[in-house]
């Protein structure tokens, strides 16, 4: 039991948003064009819940043992082509119970927040494409463009609790698919941090990061917070 919560904030892509990993194929796509050859689950372990360019990065230095700018500049660029062009096409979805919970929340008054390593347009993009409206559906949105320093640093949380007028770090929880999304949420100190494996990371992966829970459906957050 967890009392006195007041923000829970939400990873996009794989956790409140059913893109069916679109962002992680894209990037595979874009890093094999530079002449790599790597599969999705390699791009999803190293790569899942980061700023996208930082994602390029930890993908080539852990499998092509690389740390190269100019490399990962191209590669982020057509990276970003491709998004833009793949998110136009295809159908992007809230996760089951999405809405359903944050209703809930805001019955509750705790503040429902997305934040993401996208960047503000990416973000915005996704959020225009399901009919979601800030202040009406979600309260908030943090993004990797918001704040100098990206996951697992824990600026963006920060970011948010700043918006809201929250000081108490463990009055927030944050609910992830990545283990980077765990892990910040610990840096910042939240009262809760929760894995969901509906997005990148398994369930084995996402307790190596030792969350507090590990959810299947984001339905299931609700008994634990309140």
């Amino acid at each position: 039991m967890q009392h006195n919560i007041k923000m829970v904030i939400f990873d996009m892509a794989g956790t409140t948003v059913n893109e069916n990993n679109l962002v992680y194929k894209t990037l595979q796509k874009a890093i094999n064009e530079a002449g790599f050859n790597l599969n999705l689950d390699q791009v999803l372990a190293e790569g899942a819940g980061k700023e996208k360019r930082q994602a390029i990065r930890s993908v080539l230095a852990v499998y092509a043992g690389i740390n190269d700018e100019d490399i990962t500049g191209k590669i982020y660029q057509n990276f970003m082509e491709q998004l833009t062009e793949a998110y136009g096409k295809a159908d992007i979805l809230p996760h089951n119970n999405a809405i359903a919970l944050f209703k809930a929340l805001k019955q509750r008054k705790v503040y429902a927040v997305l934040n993401t390593g996208y960047d503000q347009s990416t973000a915005q993009s996704i959020i225009k494409k399901m009919r979601w409206k800030e202040g009406i559906d979600f309260d908030g949105l943090v993004t990797a463009s918001d704040v100098s320093k990206n996951r697992p640093e824990p600026d963006m949380i920060y970011f948010a609790m700043n918006k809201f007028g929250i000081v108490n770090s463990s009055e927030v929880v944050k609910v992830g698919d990545s283990i980077v999304d765990i892990q910040e949420g610990q840096n910042a100190g939240c009262g809760l941090n929760i894995g969901i494996t509906t997005g990148a990371h398994t369930a084995e992966q996402l307790l190596s990061a030792n969350p507090d829970h590990v959810i299947n459906n984001l339905i299931d957050l609700l008994p634990i917070i309140i």
